[in-house]
């Protein structure tokens, strides 16, 4: 990015990834030309501006404390789930931001992870009441938190894009997505180039919350859609191939609107802003 982030604190750039990423009109989701029925842009805003001051204290906050925290000061203003899966993927690289490589940190933060944390990251899915890491028998996010987050996820990953970056250290955001999204930054302006990783993402991962919302089958059409978007060099088809795309997932009640996708873009623009404070 061009723009200056050195003078910004690590709640600043939070939010001005969040605000980043819901402005740019990605298919599919709410931006600033198009809300859904029960969730608006302003939803977003409000949202990005509340976790700003608590990821301030991300030294000092345990990651448990800070996921909750955040999703407390989240609630306070709006009345559904807006950024649980943005600050379960922020709150480790937030934490591991003043390390020397943002890799080995963000694995130190989940190597000591803690029971505490645990039960403070499944208090606070439940006050976003969300099913983010869906259900299985002996890792329902509605019963007793365990004692190892780490071992929750691992049970999750095959379901949840997020989860699975717990698991395997942040690896397909740090070295697939982020990367991309720097290339599209280098070539288009900042919205289109957050568009345009948005699809491309789309096309590289099945979106989770389309698969728990309507099924495998539907999040496979989605990335199949996508993909068809990304394998074409002729502008005005890749454009037309994108509003097609963008169509498909608001019908059926914004059911297939690809959640996690934004939340990835996300916290790929958060990692990319940090990278720019040199």
């Amino acid at each position: 990015m061009t723009r200056d982030a050195s003078a910004l604190s690590i709640g600043q750039l939070v939010t001005l990834a969040c605000t980043l990423e819901v402005s740019a009109p990605k298919p599919g989701n709410v931006h600033r030309s198009a809300d859904f029925e029960d969730l608006c842009f302003q939803d977003f805003i409000d949202s990005a501006i509340a976790i700003g001051p608590v990821f301030d204290k991300a030294l000092s906050l345990s990651l448990g404390e800070l996921v909750l925290q955040s999703i407390q000061a989240t609630q306070r203003l709006v009345a559904t789930n807006t950024n649980l899966g943005l600050v379960l993927l922020m709150a480790p690289i937030a934490k591991a931001a003043s390390s020397e490589n943002l890799s080995d940190g963000i694995s130190s933060v989940l190597e000591n992870l803690t029971a505490d944390d645990a039960h403070k990251v499944y208090e606070a899915i439940n006050l976003a009441q969300s099913s983010s890491l869906g259900t299985a028998d002996d890792m329902d996010v509605s019963a007793e938190p365990p004692t190892d987050l780490l071992l929750a996820m691992r049970h999750a990953q095959d379901r949840d894009m997020i989860a699975k970056q717990y698991v395997t250290g942040f690896t397909d955001l740090l070295t697939r997505i982020v990367p991309r999204l720097e290339t599209e930054l280098s070539n288009y302006d900042e919205s289109e180039a957050i568009v345009r990783t948005h699809v491309w993402c789309m096309s590289a991962f099945p979106d989770s919350l389309i698969a728990r919302k309507r099924g495998i089958d539907a999040a496979e059409a989605s990335r199949t859609l996508a993909e068809e978007a990304v394998n074409v060099s002729d502008e005005s088809e890749y454009w037309r191939l994108v509003s097609d795309l963008d169509f498909w997932l608001r019908c059926d009640g914004h059911a297939r609107n690809p959640g996690t996708t934004a939340d990835l873009v996300g916290a790929a623009l958060l990692v990319s802003l940090l990278a720019s404070r040199g």
